[in-house]
């Protein structure tokens, strides 16, 4: 367990904070679970990134497993463009992940402000993703979360590839060899990932590289859309918009990365054979003899997520983004798949109510409309029987609340037997009572705002 104390006031009159050798300093970031602060070796002077994460937090959305994957994604990466773990020391409350310090910020923030960058500076920094991301793939790990966020650029203008929290390992893939968890960003993902059958690690990075590649040269997306649906149609198309000025070799290269069928995309290998890739092409030098990283036994003190039959029954299901984007009636996926209108079977609204209380004001609803109310696994069952009519005519809907964080849960009315005008007559009551707007655009709204 490492000694975490305080030293005397630094020249700016804040006091230090000591981490073993280490001197904490300004704030460099913040995320979902800590923040990111500059650190010194207090022995050689010698810079780096800290990432300290509040174990608490991170056992309260069980994201114990992600950390720990990131942690051992990058004990094994030692390529000059991926950001390098030195050490990992944990006190009983808090995790410290020692990273290489990567002084010119995100690639996101060079393309913001200087706009799209010249063909050969452009070609030099993909030339470093690929490579950064074909030594990943080596080692059997896929990042599965590529976007220009997530690349930093360092003072001599050499990219890093960092956040390692949703890649994936060789134990991750099921039987048939695939992945199979949505997950990525929405402008940078492939579209067999959205699918949802299951997708090819190192196929679906190489899309998000040749999304890269072309906002690296265009200075804005390829696909981008503020309706979640129709940009995944734009992607499920991958009908990319080609500017005239755009090098020729430069287009080539960029529909054979964005070609939305997977079994036919060009490979990381043959990418690197590419004529307008290989111009001026220097790969990169790896030295994988060097020191292992150390990690902290407290830091595998983290309790693992409860299973299924562990948790509380009245507890709400926690789900990802994607999955929320997806649940949407509004911005639902399954159309482009199946025929059949989720709408008249299936309503969803997000509520900043308890999930306890959220049930309970359906459940004082719906009584009060004469349905009967069965609970069970944190779930209400709401029936009522026509008495002398078809059994047809008996109305059955499941209401059910899924966490999306701590402050954000999404209610769904699903009807599983029963007529759809008596349906619509529930939700709507439900929904009125909960003060819910029915507009696509305040649902979309508080979607993207969750995701």
């Amino acid at each position: 367990m490492v000694l975490v104390g305080r030293k005397s006031c630094g020249d700016d009159g804040m006091q230090q904070l000591q981490l073993g050798k280490y001197e904490i300093g300004r704030t460099l970031g913040e995320g979902n679970f800590g923040k990111v602060k500059y650190a010194k070796d207090v022995q050689t002077g010698h810079p780096f990134a800290v990432k300290i994460l509040e174990k608490t937090r991170i056992k309260n959305l069980n994201f114990s497993d992600q950390i720990k994957r990131e942690i051992a994604t990058l004990k094994i990466l030692k390529h000059p463009n991926v950001v390098r773990l030195h050490e990992v020391l944990a006190s009983k409350t808090k995790i410290y992940m020692i990273l290489e310090y990567v002084n010119g910020g995100e690639l996101f923030e060079t393309i913001a402000s200087k706009g799209k960058l010249s063909e050969s500076d452009g070609r030099k920094l993909f030339q470093q993703l690929i490579d950064g991301v074909t030594y990943c793939h080596d080692k059997g790990v896929y990042h599965r979360d590529l976007k220009l966020e997530n690349v930093l650029v360092d003072a001599k203008g050499n990219i890093k590839i960092s956040d390692f929290g949703l890649s994936a390992l060789p134990q991750h893939l099921r039987d048939d060899g695939l992945l199979h968890t949505t997950c990525g960003s929405p402008n940078y993902v492939a579209p067999e990932i959205l699918q949802n059958r299951g997708y090819d690690g190192a196929t679906s990075d190489t899309w998000s590289c040749g999304v890269i590649l072309y906002v690296i040269l265009t200075g804005y997306l390829p696909f981008d859309d503020r309706n979640l649906a129709v940009l995944y149609q734009k992607i499920f198309k991958g009908d990319v918009q080609m500017p005239k000025w755009l090098p020729s070799g430069a287009k080539n290269l960029i529909k054979r990365i964005l070609d939305p069928n997977p079994k036919t995309r060009i490979t990381m290998a043959d990418i690197k054979e590419d004529e307008w890739f290989k111009r001026d092409y220097v790969p990169a030098i790896v030295d994988d003899e060097e020191e292992d990283v150390v990690v902290d036994d407290e830091v595998l003190s983290l309790h693992e997520a409860p299973t299924d039959s562990e948790k509380d029954p009245e507890s709400p299901t926690h789900i990802n983004a994607f999955e929320l984007i997806g649940m949407s009636s509004s911005l639902d996926l399954s159309g482009f798949f199946e025929k059949e209108d989720v709408s008249e079977r299936k309503v969803r609204f997000t509520s900043t109510y308890s999930p306890r209380k959220l049930l309970q004001k359906i459940e004082d609803t719906v009584s009060q409309m004469g349905f009967g109310v069965q609970k069970k696994n944190g779930k209400l069952r709401v029936v009522r029987d026509h008495k002398g009519q078809r059994k047809s005519c008996n109305l059955s809907v499941t209401a059910e609340v899924f966490e999306i964080n701590p402050s954000l849960y999404v209610v769904e009315l699903r009807k599983n037997s029963g007529e759809c005008s008596e349906y619509r007559q529930l939700c709507d009551k439900v929904l009125k009572d909960l003060g819910v707007s029915r507009s696509q655009e305040h649902l979309a709204a508080k979607l993207l705002e969750a995701s």
